[in-house]
This record gives C-alpha cells, structure tokens and sequence, in this order.
C-alpha cells in the first residue's frame, strides 16, 4: 500500500493557468492587454516549481512561431484569433481568449520535444521581454537560462534589482533582468476601456 502512495506521490504534473487579464496604456493612442501565467510543477523539467509571468497575446503569436520552426513534423496547436475589437468589458472575449491561451500552453506543456526549449521555459518562468528572451538562448547574454529563471521576480518587478543580472552588451539604465515585458506601462494599468488590438 505503501508503494503504491510512493508513486502516486512521485506521479509528475504541470499545472498552468492564464488569468488576470490588464490593460496597459502605452501611450495616447496604444494600449494592450496582457495575463498573468502561473505554473505549478514537481516536474524535473522545470527550474522553479512555482513561477508568475504577465505576457501579451503577441507574445504568445512569437513563442507559437518560434516553436513551428524547430517542431519539424509537429502539429502545433492553434493560438486564439486576434480580434481587433477585443474589449476587456466583453466578458466572454476575455474568457474565450484566455481559456484559448491556456488551451495552447496546455497541449505545447504535453510534448516532451516541445519542452527542451529554452525559449519557451524562459517564457514561462522569466521576466524577460521577448527579445532578450532570444538573446539569451542564443547565449548572447552574460546570465545564463538557468540563472535568468532562479533571478526572475516571478512577473513583478523590483526598480531597485534592474542592473543586478543583466549585465551584457545593454546599458545597465535600459536592462534588467527582473523587468517584465511593458515595465514602463505597469503603473499605467487602466481597467475596462474599450481597446483596439493594433499592437496586441
């Protein structure tokens, strides 16, 4: 019987949800959307067990596309379709689009090929924007995947940490690895305005 808990126990998951959608107001004229991504493994894949990430739909179109390319023969599950005049005061928008999102990390999490991607794990589990997200598994970065992972702030953002772990070819005034992906537009966050999803 005792064995037989053992395993179970040992039995691995991943457990992903996408939620907490946010409008950003990028400038007069822009805004975007963007979710929080919470992950919770005992899987040996993963560096943290618990991770909280905030990234954009087009991040997600990146990462769908970034995986095509190495995925050779597999089929890769289809992203949410953009639509230019999502609302966040649409409620079944927002639930369709997230349930969308997380229906596409879900069956991405399921392919063991999919999951030796580092682009993807930093995606989960980093708080690096997109293109140092690439810089970074290229080995362009003086901060290895690994250490770009354990340093993140899981999805929130400390001012005081920007120049501690980002210390490559950037400045340290525009780097840091802590920062997620629209920091500047964080304290911008402005609820339930009708949006156009021109840059989302």
């Amino acid at each position: 019987m005792n064995s037989i808990l053992d395993n179970l126990s040992k039995t691995e998951f991943v457990s992903i949800c996408v939620q907490d959608p946010r409008l950003h107001q990028d400038d007069l004229w822009h805004t975007h959307v963007d979710y929080e991504i919470c992950l919770h493994t005992n899987s040996m894949c993963f560096r943290k067990k618990t991770s909280c990430v905030r990234r954009r739909y087009s991040d997600f179109v990146w990462l769908r596309h970034c995986l095509e390319r190495n995925a050779l023969i597999i089929e890769l599950p289809k992203l949410p379709p953009w639509n230019p005049f999502f609302s966040l005061k649409n409620k079944e928008q927002v639930s369709k689009r997230m349930k969308g999102l997380q229906e596409f990390l879900e069956s991405v999490l399921q392919n063991p090929f999919l999951l030796s991607d580092s682009r993807l794990h930093l995606f989960l589990q980093s708080d690096l924007s997109i293109p140092r997200i690439e810089r970074c598994a290229l080995g362009k970065t003086r901060y290895t995947v690994a250490e770009a992972i354990q340093l993140s702030k899981s999805g929130y953002y400390n001012s005081e940490d920007k120049t501690s772990c980002d210390s490559d070819c950037e400045s340290s005034a525009s780097s840091g690895l802590g920062s997620s992906i629209d920091t500047k537009t964080r304290d911008n966050t402005v609820p339930f305005l009708h949006l156009s999803e021109v840059d989302l």
